[in-house]
């Protein structure tokens, strides 16, 4: 289905155009004719559907530009998805002078407080810094006709649902509601029945969730072995760019800092970074002076990068929504993406439930060998040296170079030039922190039960026992 074909108004279409938007995508055809006949709507599709427009185009066609008072409200778990869609509703509101505001934390308050000032008639919020400006009353929603809650099954696990009830109850009963989520499940569905108005629903199937530029592997190895693994690998494929994800803040920082120390173009990303210094580190990622960024899984929720050539599952993700989520970061704009995740033989399962949703089997890939790995860097250094080699040296260096064949053969003193450039294995230690391996659901069902009978709490064979209690110590890693 064509845009035009939608109904929209002039102003819209153009803007939509020019956006480079001709064929609405399924969510799009599928949920704009049901949100402009005022239903509540719940959409259950993924980041990468082009559910913004679903909800935007719409939401944009109902704003009155008359009016100054917020007419239109989505709450987003992650400050960079808030200003990411505020960004996108200001190019869809273009031509009908609509202005959309995105108000997070971790910016300075009283800076959006002046921009508040300017009255633009959307908001888009994280809940907790939008309950803010509510008890300072800088934000009034008694005008809002409708309100959007995107990805709200991230708002969840985040533990924001409490925010999003409270915030609800500030808004007119009178009011068109849409929810959007990866998945639906019982306290998402539970916040619909109470706070929505017989919704219709919008579910984009599992087959369109991932797509077949996205090259998918699997690396079974031990999570000690994990680094150098890595190491090897971007040595061997060289990405242009890469996001690596990571569990833990820690994991993040620990990741990024080793391969700061060992010479890699780096940078981490988590939710503890300022605003100021999480602009900059995007910057530096999306103007290629950084060619790895590492980061969260909620720090890279709504990133908008359209080049990235690698993905690395570092870690293994909790859910299968959040696996789609992160490969969905490649394979954009009609290239090629590669997704490699790491396996650790007690997180397997996770990997089988992966393979069920995205109803793919996902490539085994062997452990690059270190020969390997050290074949690729050497050629890659003899491949730049050759270029300083192309562009001339200065009398500077001639001089230090005669110096050196003075007292050493020119054979020995280039192969020591090309071991240091090629950073030798031996040179490169870095020791990250173990993290603990994930459960897959069975696990976490068996240690909620106590056991059936005592003796169950003393099991010879090796194995823990099928139903332990919550109190009973873990076993060790593995």
């Amino acid at each position: 289905m064509n845009f035009n074909e939608l109904g929209l108004t002039d102003d819209v279409l153009k803007a939509v155009e020019e956006m480079g938007f001709t064929t609405a995508s399924p969510i799009q055809a599928q949920a704009i004719p049901l949100v402009q006949r005022g239903q509540d709507v719940i959409g259950q599709a993924q980041t990468g559907t082009g559910k913004t427009a679903a909800f935007g185009i719409p939401l944009i066609e109902k704003i009155n530009s008359i009016k100054s008072n917020p007419q239109g409200l989505v709450i987003a778990p992650t400050r960079e998805l808030a200003a990411q869609v505020a960004n996108e509703l200001n190019h869809i509101g273009k031509y009908k002078q609509i202005k959309a505001m995105a108000v997070y934390g971790g910016e300075d308050i009283g800076r959006q407080i002046r921009g508040l000032r300017m009255r633009p008639q959307i908001i888009t919020a994280t809940p907790g810094r939008l309950l803010d400006h509510i008890d300072r009353k800088t934000i009034r929603l008694d005008q809002v006709h409708t309100v959007i809650l995107d990805e709200a099954d991230e708002m969840l696990n985040m533990g924001f649902i409490d925010d999003i009830k409270k915030i609800l109850t500030k808004v007119p009963a009178e009011r068109q509601t849409l929810l959007f989520s990866a998945t639906m499940p019982p306290a998402i569905r539970h916040l619909a029945d109470q706070f929505m108005r017989e919704p219709a629903e919008v579910k984009i199937k599992a087959k369109t969730l991932t797509v077949d530029r996205i090259d998918q592997y699997f690396v079974e190895l031990k999570e000690r072995q994990k680094f150098e693994v890595f190491l090897r690998l971007i040595d061997i494929q060289a990405p242009e760019r890469a996001i690596v994800f990571g569990r833990t803040k820690r994991r993040v920082d620990e990741l990024a800092s080793g391969l700061k120390k060992l010479g890699y173009r780096a940078h981490g990303l988590h939710g503890d970074l300022t605003q100021s210094k999480r602009d900059q580190v995007m910057d530096d990622f999306k103007n290629h002076r950084i060619a790895i960024l590492v980061a969260t899984d909620v720090a890279a929720r709504g990133l908008d990068i359209s080049d990235v050539s690698h993905v690395y599952n570092f870690d293994m993700p909790q859910d299968p929504e959040s696996y789609v989520h992160r490969i969905g970061r490649t394979g954009r704009a009609g290239k090629k993406g590669e997704a490699i995740t790491f396996v650790p033989t007690s997180e397997k399962p996770h990997l089988f439930m992966i393979e069920k949703m995205i109803k793919k089997k996902i490539e085994r890939m062997p452990i690059p060998s270190q020969e390997d790995a050290a074949d690729a860097r050497r050629q890659e250094t003899t491949e730049e040296l050759l270029k300083v080699l192309d562009r001339g040296t200065n009398s500077h260096y001639r001089e230090l170079a005669e110096n050196l064949l003075k007292e050493h053969d020119v054979i020995d003193v280039i192969a020591a030039a090309l071991k240091k450039l090629t950073n030798e294995p031996e040179l490169r230690k870095v020791r990250l922190t173990d993290e603990k391996p994930l459960q897959s659901k069975s696990q976490l069902g068996r240690r909620r039960r106590p056991p059936r009978h005592p003796r169950q709490q003393n099991h010879k064979s090796g194995r823990p026992p099928q139903r332990r209690h919550h109190n009973q110590p873990r076993a060790k890693k593995q």
